[in-house]
C-alpha cells in the first residue's frame, strides 16, 4: 500500500514542479508609457491621453454576506485610480437586485465628489477611504502641502457621515417601505368600504413592496419577495450613477474656509453604471459568469473599452497605477497576443501566524510566476484585465514563430515581420485579421442579434491594438487614433444596453460556450483562462513593487474549508469534462498543458494522502514498520530524497522571496485540506458525473465577526462541518496508536525500538501537519467545542472494539475475546 501510494505522490509532484522549470520575473517602465501615448507628438500634437479605454467590473450577489459598505470602498477606489478619466467606466454588477445595493452606490457616487479629488490633489495611498483612515504610520508623513491637514480632516468628517448614512440604509428602506405600504393598505381599504363590495377584508392582497426615495415601487428584489420581485425573478436595471465625463480636464474652484481648494485639481469623474441584469424563472442564470457575460454585453454598447478589468466587490485597487502598470503589457509590440494581464491577490485581515495559508504565497509567488515562463498564469477569478477581444472566442494573430513543444524553454528567433511604417497607414484601411473568422453571416449566431453590439466588436479588437510605430508591429493602430471625444450616451443607446442583459439574449448564441466566461461548472475563471490558452494565447503575471490590489479572504477554519471545497470540486469537474488538458488543441505548449493537468487532477491526491496518514498508526498498531528493516540503504536513499526536497523547497523560497514560516503554513494546510474538502470534493465531483447530482457549495461570507474590539474574531468562531470528520479521525487514532505502541514496546518480552522510533517519528510528522487544524477545533483560549469530545469519543471506542475484533486476547481465538452478555 505504501508503494503505491509513493508512486502517486512521485506522479503528482512531477506535475507540480514540471511547469517550474521556466520562471519569469518582469519589470514595468511607467515612464516610457507615458511618453508614448501621453506626450504631444507629430501623431499626437495636442497631447491628448491615447491609451485605450479599460472597463472595470465589480461583481456582488448578496448585501447580508457582501456588506454594501464593502463594496462601496472598492467602487471609490476604482473611480479614483490613476487612469485618464475620460478612458475608465465601472460597471457595478448587483446579481441579488436589491435595493441596499443600489443606495449604497448612489451614496458611494456622491462621496466621490469630494474623496476623488482629494486623492488627485495629495497624492493619497491607498484610496480606499476605509483602509486610508485605519493606517497606522503617520498619515502627515511626506505631506508638504499647507492645507493637507485641513482638507484631510473635512473628509475624514465626510466619510464618517457616509458610513452612517450606508449602515443606516437598511433601517431607513425598511421604514420608507412601511409607510407607504401603510399607506397602500390605507387607500385599498378605503375603497373597498366605498365599493361595498362583498369580498371579505381577509381576502384582500396587498404586497409588501421594497419602494425608492422617489415614491415608486423598486423593479428588482424585494425584501418580502413577490411575483416579478424575488432574487430568481426581477427586471432588467440599468442606472448610469455617473454621466461620462468630459474629454477636456476641469478644474475646480478656489476653496473658503469650509472647502477644498480645487482650483489646480482636475474634479472629473469617470462613468459608474450600476447593472442589474433580468431574470425570470425557467432559465439557467449561471450564477457569476452569466452576471460577467452581462457586462461584457452592457459594456460592450456603453463604453466598449478594449480592456476589461474585473474585481470582487471586496477586492479594492491598492495601487492607483495598477491599470497603467497592466497596460503597458498590453501596448507592449507583441502584446497583441496576450489575452489577460493576471495579478497576485493580496489579503488584509489575515491573522499575524496566517494559520490556514489564506495568503496563497506559495501559490501566487512561486507556481503563478513559473507558469508566466511558460504560456503564461491562469485565471484567478479576480484582479485580470483582459482582452476584450480574447474574450470574445478570436484566435490571437498567428505570427511567424516556431511552436515546438519545447519553445517555452528553449526560444527560437522569430521572422522579422515588415509592415508599412505608422504614417502610411490610414485609419479607415484598418481591417482585421482573417484568422479571428470576422464572418459576418456567423456574428448574429456568435453573439446575438443586437446590431450596436455586433458593431463594437470591430471598434474594440482595432482599438486594443498596440500602436503600428514600429516595423516589428505587425498587427497595430496608427498613433493619436483614440484621441477624439467619445460619443455621449442617449436613451436610444441605454435601450439597447438594457436589451442585451435580458435573460433571453443568449438564447441560440455562443455565449457562455465559447463566448466569455465559460459556463458549466464552479470554477469558470479557471475554465476561461483555459479556453483562451487552448487557442493559443499567451497571458501575463504582473507583480508590481506595491501590491496592486487588496482584499479579504475567510480566516474562520469552516469557512475556509468550504472555500476549498469549492476550488477542488470545479477541478473535479474540470478533470471529467472537454475542458481536461490531456484534450486540449496543439496550441497549449506541454508545460502548460501539464499545468492545466496537475489542476483537474489534484483533488485525487486526497485518496492517497488519507491511507498515508493512516499508515504510521498502523504501524505501530502491527508492530511492523513500513518497510522490513531499517537498514543503511534504506536511510540512505531517505536522507538523499529529504535533502533534495529541502534543496527544491530552499530553492523555491529564496528566489520567490516568501518566508519559510509561509512555505510551512503551505504544507500544512495542504495536508489539512487534502484530507477533508478535497477528499470531499472527489466525491461530490464523481457524483455529479456518474448520478448527475448538482453541486451546492456556501458563499464565503466577508462580513465581520460579532467581536467588534478584536481584529481577527472570525478566527475563533467554531462552526461544525462533516468536512472535519477525516482530519478529527487521523489526529485520535494517531495519539491513540502512539500511546499503544509505546506502551507495547515498553512492556513487551523483546522490544523492537527501531520499529517504535520509526512508527513514532511519522505519526508525530502527520500531528505536525494537523496542529493548526486542531487549534482550531479549540476556539479561543483553547475551550474544545463539546462536539469535537463527542466526535473523539466515538471515534476511540470504534477503533478499540475494531482492534479487538481483529486481534482477540491471547489464548481465544474468538471474534470479542471471552466476554458474553449475562
Amino acid at each position: 500500500m505504501s508503494v503505491i501510494c509513493e508512486i502517486w505522490f512521485a506522479f503528482s509532484w512531477l506535475l507540480d514542479q514540471l511547469p517550474k522549470l521556466c520562471p519569469v520575473k518582469r519589470t514595468i517602465d511607467l515612464d516610457a508609457l507615458h511618453e508614448k501615448f501621453e506626450r504631444p507628438s507629430l501623431n499626437n500634437p495636442s497631447g491628448r491621453s491615447d491609451l485605450p479605454g479599460i472597463d472595470v467590473f465589480v461583481s456582488t450577489a448578496d448585501p447580508e454576506k457582501e456588506p454594501p459598505l464593502v463594496t462601496a470602498n472598492t467602487i471609490l477606489s476604482i473611480l479614483a485610480a490613476e487612469y485618464p478619466v475620460e478612458k475608465l467606466a465601472c460597471y457595478v454588477s448587483d446579481d441579488g437586485g436589491a435595493l441596499l445595493t443600489f443606495e449604497a452606490m448612489a451614496e458611494a457616487a456622491s462621496f466621490s465628489r469630494i474623496w476623488v479629488p482629494f486623492c488627485r490633489k495629495h497624492k493619497i495611498e491607498p484610496r480606499n477611504p476605509e483602509s486610508y483612515f485605519n493606517l497606522k504610520r503617520d498619515p502627515y508623513k511626506n505631506k508638504v502641502r499647507p492645507d493637507f491637514v485641513r482638507d484631510r480632516r473635512r473628509v475624514k468628517r465626510e466619510y464618517d457621515e457616509f458610513k452612517v448614512r450606508i449602515n443606516g440604509l437598511s433601517d431607513s428602506i425598511r421604514r420608507r417601505s412601511d409607510a407607504f405600504n401603510t399607506k397602500e393598505e390605507i387607500k385599498v381599504l378605503k375603497r373597498w368600504r366605498e365599493d361595498n363590495s362583498d369580498e371579505p377584508m381577509e381576502s384582500l392582497k396587498i404586497p409588501k413592496a421594497t419602494w425608492m426615495a422617489d415614491s415608486t415601487h423598486w423593479p428588482g428584489t424585494w425584501t418580502v419577495p413577490a411575483p416579478e420581485h424575488s432574487r430568481g425573478d426581477h427586471a432588467s436595471i440599468i442606472q448610469v450613477l455617473l454621466d461620462p465625463p468630459g474629454d477636456e480636464p476641469e478644474n475646480g474652484t478656489e476653496g473658503d474656509g469650509n472647502s477644498m481648494d480645487l482650483s489646480e485639481v482636475d474634479i472629473r469623474l469617470p462613468m459608474l453604471v450600476y447593472v442589474t441584469r433580468e431574470k425570470r424563472p425557467g432559465y439557467d442564470h449561471n450564477k457569476k459568469a452569466g452576471a460577467m457575460n452581462a457586462l461584457v454585453r452592457a459594456s460592450a454598447i456603453m463604453s466598449n473599452g478594449p480592456f476589461i478589468l474585473n474585481l470582487d466587490c471586496d477586492h479594492y485597487i491598492y495601487n492607483s497605477l495598477a491599470l497603467r502598470e497592466g497596460i503597458c503589457f498590453m501596448m507592449d509590440r507583441d502584446g497583441d497576443r496576450i489575452c489577460y494581464v493576471q495579478f497576485p491577490q493580496r489579503f488584509e485581515g489575515i491573522d499575524p501566524s496566517d494559520r490556514y495559508a489564506n495568503h496563497n504565497t506559495v501559490f501566487f509567488d512561486v507556481n503563478m510566476r513559473a507558469l508566466d515562463g511558460i504560456q503564461g498564469p491562469v485565471y484567478v477569478g479576480t484582479g485580470c484585465l483582459f482582452r476584450r477581444t480574447a474574450l470574445y472566442g478570436f484566435e490571437p494573430p498567428q505570427l511567424q514563430e516556431d511552436t515546438d513543444c519545447c519553445s517555452c524553454c528553449f526560444p527560437r528567433l522569430k521572422k522579422p515581420a515588415t509592415v508599412a511604417s505608422a504614417p502610411d497607414i490610414d485609419p479607415e484601411d484598418i481591417q482585421l485579421r482573417e484568422d479571428d473568422e470576422m464572418n459576418i453571416a456567423l456574428i448574429p449566431k456568435k453573439f446575438g442579434n443586437s446590431s450596436l453590439l455586433i458593431e463594437s466588436v470591430r471598434v474594440a479588437a482595432i482599438q486594443g491594438q498596440p500602436l503600428a510605430d514600429h516595423p516589428s508591429v505587425k498587427y497595430g493602430r496608427p498613433p493619436g487614433a483614440l484621441t477624439m471625444p467619445r460619443e455621449p450616451l442617449d436613451a436610444s443607446t441605454i435601450g439597447e444596453a438594457i436589451n442585451v442583459i435580458s435573460c433571453w439574449y443568449e438564447d441560440k448564441t455562443e455565449w457562455g460556450q465559447s463566448v466569455g466566461w465559460i459556463y458549466g461548472s464552479v470554477t469558470e475563471d479557471v475554465v476561461t483562462g483555459y479556453r483562451m490558452h487552448n487557442r493559443g494565447w499567451r497571458s501575463v503575471y504582473c507583480v508590481t513593487q506595491r501590491d496592486a490590489f487588496r482584499g479579504t479572504a475567510p480566516i474562520n477554519l469552516t469557512d475556509r474549508l468550504h472555500q476549498v471545497l469549492r476550488w477542488a470540486t470545479g477541478s473535479v469537474e474540470i478533470f471529467f469534462s472537454r475542458n481536461n488538458a490531456l484534450l486540449g488543441s496543439p496550441r497549449l505548449k506541454l508545460l502548460q498543458r501539464i499545468a492545466y493537468l496537475n489542476v483537474g487532477i489534484y483533488p485525487f491526491t486526497s485518496i492517497f494522502l488519507i491511507v498515508y496518514c493512516f499508515l504510521p498508526a498502523l504501524s505501530l498498531f502491527s508492530g511492523q514498520f513500513i518497510v522490513q528493516t531499517l537498514n543503511v540503504t534504506f536511510l540512505v536513499y531517505l536522507l538523499a530524497i529529504t535533502l533534495t526536497l529541502c534543496a527544491l523547497a530552499v530553492l523555491e523560497v529564496k528566489w520567490s522571496g516568501i518566508e519559510l514560516e509561509e512555505w510551512w503554513r503551505n504544507e500544512q494546510f495542504w495536508l489539512i485540506g487534502g484530507t477533508s474538502a478535497h477528499l470531499a470534493a472527489v466525491l461530490q465531483g464523481l457524483l455529479k458525473v456518474l448520478a448527475g447530482i448538482e453541486i451546492s457549495f456556501t458563499l464565503t461570507s466577508k462580513s465581520a465577526g460579532d467581536d467588534v474590539d478584536d481584529d481577527f474574531a472570525d478566527l475563533y468562531i467554531f462552526k461544525w462541518t462533516s468536512l472535519m470528520i477525516p482530519p478529527l479521525t487521523i489526529i485520535m487514532v494517531n495519539l491513540i496508536a502512539l500511546a499503544y505502541g509505546v506502551l507495547h514496546t515498553i512492556y513487551s518480552a523483546e522490544p523492537e525500538w527501531s520499529h517504535l522510533l520509526g512508527g513514532v517519528f511519522f505519526s508525530f510528522w502527520v500531528l505536525a501537519h494537523l496542529y493548526p487544524f486542531a487549534k482550531g477545533l479549540m476556539g479561543r483560549r483553547g475551550r474544545t467545542p463539546t462536539i469535537v469530545y463527542v466526535w473523539s469519543g466515538l471515534i476511540a471506542i470504534s477503533i478499540s472494539l475494531l482492534w479487538v475484533a481483529i486481534k482477540p486476547p491471547s489464548g481465544n481465538s474468538d471474534i470479542g475475546g471471552s466476554f458474553q452478555f449475562p
